[in-house]
């Protein structure tokens, strides 16, 4: 699998060129986000490992043109900031996963293991509950006649609670399959992102599909 690393620290580029070469990877590097944007833009990139602060085009002005262009490539964001606000913003921008720095390298791989594994299972047919509908292939929602549009963690979160409709998620579940990892310290990030999708799936409609039991976590249901 071909991944892109735009990162301008040319030693962390090294570090982590050599280390998923060894892990098999074709690794192509860049060092600002104007090049990276346009490498991603030409295609065939499996994943795109992306500093957030680079000259010419910061990270998140890269994710966000690429989500805009319709460039779907799963993006992990290297950044030494860490804050809810911080990773919130990264993960709204459209990427799909964060990783602070300074970083273990096993924690890397682990996580680009897990969006090359995501991106590459088959996800069948479409999925509705009550009068919602997700198409897995087009990345698409509608409630009733309503497309609704959502970030990718938006769409991801969606996905996992109607798969699973009926059945209460904790919120380390969630972290888990939506991110593929816990998010210690982090998890207000789970509540941040299903208030955002109430907001778009429930707000304007007269039935709730989300609810919260408390001390659990969530649910869909349609009563």
């Amino acid at each position: 699998m071909k991944i892109l690393v735009v990162e301008d620290e040319k030693k962390v580029a090294s570090f982590i060129k050599r280390g998923l070469e060894e892990e098999k990877y074709e690794i192509v590097v860049t060092h600002d986000g104007a090049d990276g944007c346009k490498q991603a833009l030409d295609g065939g990139f499996s994943l795109i490992v992306l500093d957030v602060m680079l000259p010419k085009k910061d990270g998140l002005t890269v994710v966000k043109e690429l989500r805009e262009a319709g460039n779907r490539t799963p993006i992990l964001i290297l950044t030494a900031k860490n804050s809810t606000d911080d990773v919130v913003a990264g993960l709204d921008a459209g990427a799909d996963d964060y990783l602070t720095k300074p970083f273990a390298f096993a924690e890397l791989t682990a996580r680009v293991r897990a969006l090359l594994r995501r991106e590459g299972q088959d996800r069948g047919a479409e999925l509705c509950f009550a009068d919602l509908r997700l198409d897995p292939v087009s990345h698409k929602v509608w409630r009733g006649k309503t497309e609704i549009n959502l970030t990718s963690k938006e769409y991801g979160l969606l996905e996992y609670l109607m798969r699973n409709n009926n059945k209460v998620l904790s919120r380390a579940m969630i972290a888990d399959h939506v991110w593929d990892y816990a998010f210690d310290s982090f998890t207000n990030i789970i509540d941040v992102y299903v208030n955002y999708l109430r907001k778009k799936v429930d707000k304007d409609f007269p039935v709730r599909l989300i609810h919260t039991v408390r001390g659990q976590g969530y649910v869909m249901r349609d009563n």
